[in-house]
């Protein structure tokens, strides 16, 4: 395959910057689709392709996607925002690949990647909306930050939890299990202007890397369906010294779809992420992984505290089963062991 056309200047005396894939899993949500793709074209920087890993059980998605690209191409041909006066620019190429079979998104992530050939991989989730900016406030903060193997955008609609949940979090979520990038997007507002800011991992569904620092790396398939954790976990594995940024001008809408989402308690959905990050990362094996240890028995001991709450609110055992659950499947996922063979996929451009 060949290479995709680099994006153009930011302006006449920059340097050419790095082409840009944009990966976006997606199944059974066509109309959130659509609007995520529409905001990808509106972009006042072009991505270099749009790249899109389809695991819908109809072709209702990819009819959509292909009637908008056909007719952005015609309406846009030879004006392209970013391209050079009369220079007859496209929009970007659609890779799009129907893989009905295949097994959850890690693996979707992965198919993805096999496919992009940009300099930086952007993966979005297929129920975002992009502000127009967003490519070239991401490849700003990647020209500044040269070190950065990393750099994500913020998402600016999401609401600031109750104080109970708050309180919480601050109490028994210690070391690693503290998540830094949930105040950034609080703040989105207030944080529009402000510089890039290191953190530890950057969310699934706006994160970007530079392709030649993933250096052959994969989402681990073990996670099938929505599997949570999957984003901090793949940060993870890139090691301590990598940087990871989140830069608060590169900003979009995550409109949260009903559609694909696991009817669970939420303890045993926070619990078993939690949990599958500590054994697959940081229960470690000597003296070293005490502190790390430290933090994920004081973490159980708040989801324990949360489910004997729940139980004696709604008097119901439900919430005790829904985090041992979790944590069961954590052990599970996590299990020593190849991940579930690829399915059959086929590609279409």
């Amino acid at each position: 395959m060949s290479s995709p056309a680099r994006s153009p200047c930011l302006s006449p005396a920059s340097a050419p910057l790095p082409a840009v894939s944009v990966l976006i899993p997606t199944k059974d949500r066509p109309a959130d689709l659509l609007r995520a793709v529409a905001s990808v074209l509106r972009q006042s920087l072009p991505a270099a392709e749009i790249v899109i890993l389809d695991q819908s059980a109809d072709g209702a998605s990819e009819r959509r996607i292909r009637r908008l690209h056909a007719a952005w191409s015609g309406a846009r041909m030879g004006a392209w925002p970013g391209a050079s006066h009369g220079s007859g620019a496209a929009p970007p190429p659609l890779r799009y690949c129907r893989a009905p079979s295949l097994r959850g998104l890690a693996a979707a992530r992965n198919r993805a990647m096999e496919m992009a050939a940009g300099d930086i991989w952007l993966f979005l989730d297929d129920d975002v909306v992009l502000e127009p900016d967003y490519l070239a406030a991401l490849l700003r903060a990647y020209a500044a930050h040269p070190e950065a193997a990393g750099i994500s955008g913020v998402i600016t609609n999401y609401c600031r939890p109750g104080i109970a949940y708050r309180a919480w979090r601050a109490v028994f979520a210690r070391g690693p299990f503290r998540d830094p990038r949930q105040v950034v997007y609080w703040n989105a507002a207030r944080l529009r202007l402000a510089p890039p800011r290191r953190v530890r991992c950057l969310g699934g569904g706006l994160m970007s890397f530079r392709a030649a620092a993933l250096a052959g790396r994969r989402f681990d398939e073990r996670l099938a369906g929505v599997c949570d954790g999957e984003d901090v976990d793949f940060c993870a594995r890139l090691g301590p010294r990598a940087v990871l940024l989140m830069a608060p001008a590169a900003r979009l809408a995550h409109h949260r779809s009903p559609v694909g989402r696991e009817p669970i308690h939420w303890l045993r959905r926070q619990a078993r992420s939690e949990a599958y990050l500590y054994f697959r990362n940081w229960r470690g094996g000597d003296w070293r992984a005490w502190p790390r240890r430290l933090c994920f028995a004081w973490l159980q001991t708040g989801y324990a505290v949360a489910a004997l709450a729940g139980c004696a609110r709604h008097r119901s055992a439900r919430a005790w089963r829904a985090w041992r659950a979790g944590l069961a499947d954590a052990h599970r996922i996590a299990a020593p062991g190849d991940p579930p063979p690829a399915a059959e996929y086929v590609r279409s451009e």
